[in-house]
């Protein structure tokens, strides 16, 4: 691969772990190296802080030190992915990049958000994403969302969608809040016009990207369930 080649991958790699990360809420810091040469690096000896949980993820025997094999199979992970160095270093961007993977798969791996009761829009506040699940299958998602600040958490527990509004205004912040469905109270998974990683958060709703919360709006009508679970981080 030429150095402009992995320049660009890096820099992909980058940007998508940075949204990835932003929505699950994951704490490993972000250092993927995106510039520099394409010399090929020499493959480390050294035991990563993340090496068991690299080694698991990867299939290899688990004893949380640093093998030949494990470089190689660490290695080849990176190089795929575009993470610079790639030198089969088990640190905390190789493994962010995993769970990052791991959450698109099944963000419900935990089992916390009910499989029993048909469709169900689960809200996890911990790691700051969404999705729509019918019993274990999920139909879309997960998607970073915006949820309460601090003062106005989103509530947590069983809740069903009540009333919906396209085209809504909020009279009480003076605001539009496109693609509303209401679950809670005033609490509603509604579009926002800025980031949905901009802090401090919401009011309490769930705020979405336009694109997704036009999508929740076209898969979920009143009466269908949500269930939220989880604290976000800060509150």
């Amino acid at each position: 691969m030429s150095a402009e080649a992995k320049r660009k991958a890096a820099s992909a790699l980058a940007r998508r772990l940075g949204v990835v990360l932003g929505a699950v809420g994951l704490a490993a810091p972000l250092t993927v190296a995106i510039g520099g040469t394409a010399q090929a690096a020499a493959c480390t000896t050294r035991t990563g802080p993340y090496q068991k949980n690299v080694e698991e993820f990867l299939g290899r025997p688990v004893d949380g030190r640093q093998s030949a094999a494990d470089c190689r199979a660490i290695r080849s992970y990176q190089t795929k992915n575009g993470i610079s160095p790639d030198i089969g270093y088990a640190g905390p961007v190789t493994w962010a990049a995993m769970q990052a993977e791991t959450t698109r798969r099944d963000p419900d791996a935990a089992g916390k958000c009910p499989v029993d009761k048909g469709r169900v829009a689960c809200v996890d506040l911990s790691r700051q994403i969404s999705w729509i699940q019918d019993g274990k299958a999920v139909k879309f998602g997960p998607v970073p969302v915006r949820t309460g600040r601090k003062g106005y958490a989103t509530r947590t527990g069983a809740k069903k969608i009540y009333w919906r509004s396209a085209d809504h205004w909020s009279t009480l912040y003076n605001i539009r809040m496109p693609y509303a469905q209401f679950f809670d109270g005033g609490q509603a998974f509604h579009a926002i016009a800025g980031s949905v990683w901009s802090p401090p958060g919401s009011h309490g709703c769930v705020n979405m990207r336009t694109g997704d919360a036009k999508k929740y709006w076209s898969m979920l009508h009143n009466g269908d369930n949500v269930f939220v679970y989880g604290r976000k981080p800060g509150t």
